[in-house]
């Protein structure tokens, strides 16, 4: 074997390893995707969704730019190497070399004014001011996956809903039909009859497309398209044996407690812009050859940069002006965040009266009069459209009752992010379904 053929050979061996070595890690990446299946809880999903969720994971790659960033700003200034070939080229005793200058010099930068270890500061604090960012962003997309996951559990009680209204739509119209028979009523009634049970398979089929659109969303926030799960796992109808307290306070919520770090940042910049003032030194020295007398001497330098004209005056003012212009956004912040978390509050008073008293007082009476308008259909008390009011209307409110206990939940869900609490705790209330019982 010749000495190309074991270096071929060798480089094949290589690049077989080195095809082996992605291939493993990109097996290793997907295997490491959890998918979700079967029956799954609200505490199963945040876990897989914080590993899993594009945005977060971007959120991840720019905390690690900004780290490699306050690397490079804490790096030292390059030295420079000059090398200069004088006297050469030129005409008569020039031509040749012989009477050439030859310098060689090394030059350092000497940044003056700290402003090596302000800069890192400043990058630093962009560093954190990335992980506020995540944390929001942490924040938001959980509140997400709460909301979503509260849609799935109401179009999976829609369905039900529905699937109730059409057995009871088809039990209707098999009394009418009974009835007709026998020539108690006009066989137009079964007509009537028909269009409410087609009317019902309708709202069934539109409950069963809203269903698969809110899977879809939720298992979209763990990066997944086609969604695996069958069923999430959750009672609506608990609601907390007390309110939430009426002194709720927004200390905790990233939002706001990122601007300590954004205004810290903003004066960073400041520091760094008015360093920049100050003038750097470049010191320099080095050999010099001269050819003609063969001799060697050292050679010296110190640049002063004259800084007469611009002192980086524009840049300064710029920065103070976005300082004063984080200060306002921070108030402004605090200010809606404030009027945000009032309303919130008070849209989950409204919510929790309302689901107790479609659940206490409106749905039993609904639910009363259907029946004893339906019993008394059979005896020839009441119409056919009564019968199908009633039935309309218990329907209604039992839909009303649905949303009235999902408006609840993602009110509470909205000011629970408002007030920074994290969402896992609210995943364990809905899984034990502790509360009040589906009427």
């Amino acid at each position: 074997m010749t000495r190309a053929q074991k270096i071929l050979g060798v480089f094949l061996l290589w690049s077989f390893c080195t095809t082996q070595s992605t291939w493993a890690e990109e097996n290793q990446e997907k295997s490491n995707i959890k998918t979700l299946t079967g029956s799954i809880t609200l505490a199963q999903v945040l876990p897989v969704v914080l590993l899993q969720n594009p945005k977060l994971q971007a959120y991840s790659y720019e905390i690690r730019a900004r780290e490699a960033q306050a690397i490079q700003a804490g790096l030292a200034k390059n030295p420079q190497l000059n090398i200069q070939v004088q006297n050469v080229g030129g005409s008569g005793r020039f031509k040749s070399l012989d009477q050439s200058e030859t310098t060689i010099q090394m030059s350092q930068l000497l940044e003056l004014g700290n402003k090596r270890d302000l800069r890192q500061k400043s990058a630093k604090l962009s560093k954190e001011l990335a992980d506020w960012d995540y944390a929001v962003e942490r924040l938001d997309v959980l509140t997400g996956v709460t909301q979503s996951y509260i849609q799935m559990l109401k179009a999976q009680q829609k369905i039900s809903l529905t699937a109730e209204g059409v057995h009871l739509a088809q039990q209707f119209l098999n009394t009418v039909s009974e009835r007709v028979k026998a020539g108690k009523v006009a066989a137009i009634e079964t007509v009537k009859a028909n269009v409410a049970l087609a009317n019902m398979q309708i709202e069934e089929q539109q409950a069963k497309l809203e269903h698969l659109k809110a899977t879809r969303k939720l298992s979209a926030f763990w990066g997944e398209s086609t969604p695996q799960f069958e069923t999430a796992e959750g009672d609506l109808s608990s609601l907390p044996e007390q309110k939430l307290p009426q002194q709720l306070v927004l200390a905790n919520n990233p939002r706001l407690s990122k601007w300590t770090t954004a205004l810290a940042h903003r004066k960073a910049e400041l520091e760094v812009e008015t360093s920049k003032a100050i003038p750097n030194l470049t010191l320099s020295g080095g050999y010099r050859r001269l050819e003609e007398s063969n001799d060697n001497a050292l050679v010296f330098g110190l640049t002063v940069p004259l800084q007469w004209f611009d002192r980086n005056q524009g840049a300064i003012t710029k920065a103070r002006h976005r300082l004063s212009k984080a200060e306002e956004e921070k108030r402004a912040e605090a200010l809606r965040m404030e009027t945000a978390l009032y309303q919130a509050h008070s849209e989950v008073s409204f919510a929790h009266a309302k689901v107790i008293s479609i659940k206490t007082k409106v749905l039993p009476g609904a639910r009363k009069a259907m029946n004893a308008i339906g019993e008394g259909y059979r005896f020839g008390k009441f119409a056919l459209l009564d019968v199908l009011d009633s039935q309309k209307t218990f329907y209604q409110i039992q839909n009303q009752y649905l949303d009235a206990l999902a408006d609840y939940h993602n009110t509470v869900a909205d000011v629970e992010r408002l007030t920074g609490m994290d969402p896992s705790a609210r995943s364990k209330f809905l899984n034990d379904g502790e509360g009040e019982i589906q009427p």
